[in-house]
């Protein structure tokens, strides 16, 4: 153990310093600054000669030299030439333990940065990037930095692999045999306080946006139509239930000729008694699938509520319930004239919409 002190200030400074060097890419000062914080926290000396794999004689330098010279003691001469370079079968395990996530490598964190990845290059190949260089080469690797996404723990792969590649096919199939219209359906709440979205504002001027509070919200039910991108709807001020999920069913046979088929998920107003009682009344017309369980990526219309949303309510304030309503009606109308944007919606589907699409 050392008997020496560094102060707050000094501590505070050596980790600023730490973290400039880690951004050059500058293993040396890493190390050097990295061993001083280290005696500044009282860490064992066979610890630090273990952990970065130097003499004893070389800490005490470094030690001396911070003492005597204090902060020029860590300037180095820029090395020249281009940074190493990492083998392919090296990117390679790099890149399997980046899709692994930070936790199986060891780090306390879900969230990989440019300094983290940095770091494990380090210390797995002993190769120190500046950090906008590992954004480069995990560009060039294939990643991109992107926002994360909840996935239920229920998920099953399985059932959803075997809806894609075999029971969906299979649907597509008989609407074609059978000139069916196929529709996917859902519905939406769109809450009278609104929804907030990022948007331009002044640095440290946070863009706000009133609300009344009010736990309130109009409810739409919808279906979009594979083949043709038609889009049906009907806005409710009543509860998501078998009764209200009924009168939509009828409101899409009353607006759709000929025989429908409709692919739902799981909600339980869609599969109750009373609504499947309904179902049977109207099997001559209507055939219902259902959806791979917790999958609402695979359910087109889901990215229609957030073009809804993006267009009604984001960043919006509703003084009155009936401007909502207006708001969000017209965002549907008008959604409902863009056929060609609600058949991009079948993105996941896209395989199988050769000639659907329009010119």
């Amino acid at each position: 153990m050392f008997r020496i002190t560094f102060s707050k200030a000094h501590v505070k400074q050596l980790k600023q310093e730490l973290e400039k060097a880690y951004r050059r890419g500058d293993t040396r000062t890493v190390r050097r600054v990295s061993v001083l914080i280290m005696i500044g926290g009282k860490v064992a000396l066979e610890s630090i000669l273990l952990m970065w794999n130097v003499s004893q004689q070389t800490v005490y330098n470094w030690l001396n030299d911070f003492l005597a010279y204090r902060w020029d003691s860590l300037e180095y001469q820029k090395g020249s030439g281009r940074p190493p370079r990492l083998t392919k079968s090296q990117k390679q395990d790099l890149s399997k333990w980046i899709e692994n996530g930070p936790e199986a490598c060891g780090y306390m964190t879900g969230c990989w940065t440019s300094v983290l990845i940095q770091d494990l290059i380090y210390q797995k190949f002993h190769v120190l990037y500046n950090r906008f260089y590992v954004c480069e080469l995990l560009r060039n690797l294939g990643f991109s930095f992107q926002k994360a996404r909840f996935v239920s723990a229920h998920l099953d792969e399985e059932a959803r692999q075997l809806w894609m590649k075999k029971e969906f096919p299979n649907i597509l199939k008989q609407a074609k045999q059978l000139s069916a219209s196929l529709f996917f359906g859902d519905e939406a709440s769109f809450a009278l306080w609104g929804s907030l979205s990022y948007s331009w504002a002044r640095k440290g001027q946070q863009p706000q946006v009133k609300t009344t509070g009010l736990r309130k919200g109009y409810k739409v039910f919808g279906a979009i139509e594979f083949f043709s991108g038609r889009l049906v709807y009907q806005g409710t001020q009543e509860r998501f239930q078998s009764d209200s999920y009924q009168s939509f069913l009828l409101h899409l046979l009353s607006q759709v000729s000929g025989k429908i088929i409709l692919i739902q998920d799981g909600a339980r107003y869609h599969t109750s008694k009373a609504t499947r009682q309904f179902f049977e009344q109207h099997k001559e017309r209507l055939s219902v699938y259902q959806l791979p369980s917790y999958s609402p990526d695979f359910n087109p219309i889901e990215y229609l509520w957030k073009k809804v949303k993006t267009k009604a309510t984001h960043n919006r304030y509703f003084a009155e319930f009936v401007k909502l309503i207006q708001s969000v009606e017209e965002a549907l109308k008008l959604l409902a004239t863009q056929v060609k944007e609600i058949l991009h919606l079948m993105g996941v589907y896209s395989k199988h919409l050769s000639g659907t699409l329009p010119a």
